[in-house]
């Protein structure tokens, strides 16, 4: 459990041993690689992933964002764009070929913000399966990203949907056309809503959100999801 930097020089959280089969790029929220996110990277971990945690913030210093100041948040968030995702995230999968690791045998898996450029690393060709839990971005493009319900159809790694019935921010009615856009493309897609989930139902940093049985079905969906569609070879 370390800080390392991937060949474009720019830190992240890592958290298992090199020799693990498989790897998982965990994506932060909008409130930065913090204690939660290094957290659920040590859980990944324990569950045989190398897990590393790029600091998507680096360009604005790293920063941890407490929950409760949305407005730094918001502006940290605003400063990504596509081209600065895409770097970041070739660097980190080409850090971890240095390590071994090949695009069947990395998953990426994010939360909130992390969820949108989680569904976003599917369409690179550079992963093999992917989980966004409540990544917004649906009907609305960000970071200079198309829509979810458009990117869908570039998606070329397996990809899970982990999203809330109670998020105000993401409506059921956007949940279900996502579904449809994603079950029309050639790979295999899932998507499962909680009743009771909020935003942010995972974190269990946040006790206003936390839901504690989504989060644990959620997480559990998600290795039963990369255990079909990884490699371990």
């Amino acid at each position: 459990m370390s800080e390392s930097a991937p060949p474009a020089g720019f830190p992240v959280y890592a958290s298992g041993n090199t020799d693990s089969s498989r790897a998982v790029i965990v994506i932060q929220e909008a409130f930065g690689v913090n204690g939660h996110i290094r957290n659920v990277a040590d859980r990944f971990a324990d569950e045989g992933f190398l897990a590393v945690a790029p600091q998507l913030f680096h360009r604005d210093g790293s920063p941890e964002i407490p929950y409760d100041d949305y407005p730094s948040a918001m502006t940290f968030m605003a400063n990504l764009t596509k081209q600065g995702i895409t770097n970041d995230l070739n660097a980190t999968t080409d850090f971890l070929a240095t390590l071994g690791y090949r695009a069947p045998n990395i998953a990426a898996v994010g939360y909130c913000m992390g969820g949108t450029v989680a569904f976003f690393a599917a369409t690179l060709g550079t992963i093999g399966a992917a989980a966004s839990f409540y990544g917004g971005g649906v009907a609305t493009g960000r970071f200079g990203l198309p829509p979810l319900l458009e990117l869908a159809a570039e998606l070329k790694s397996p990809w899970l949907g982990l999203y809330g019935d109670l998020d105000q921010s993401i409506p059921v009615e956007q949940i279900e056309a996502l579904r449809e856009a994603t079950d029309a493309v050639a790979v295999a897609t899932e998507i499962v809503r909680y009743s009771d989930g909020q935003h942010g139902f995972h974190c269990d940093a946040r006790p206003d959100a936390y839901n504690e049985t989504a989060a644990r079905d959620a997480h559990a969906r998600a290795l039963a999801f990369f255990a079909e569609h990884l490699s371990d070879k």
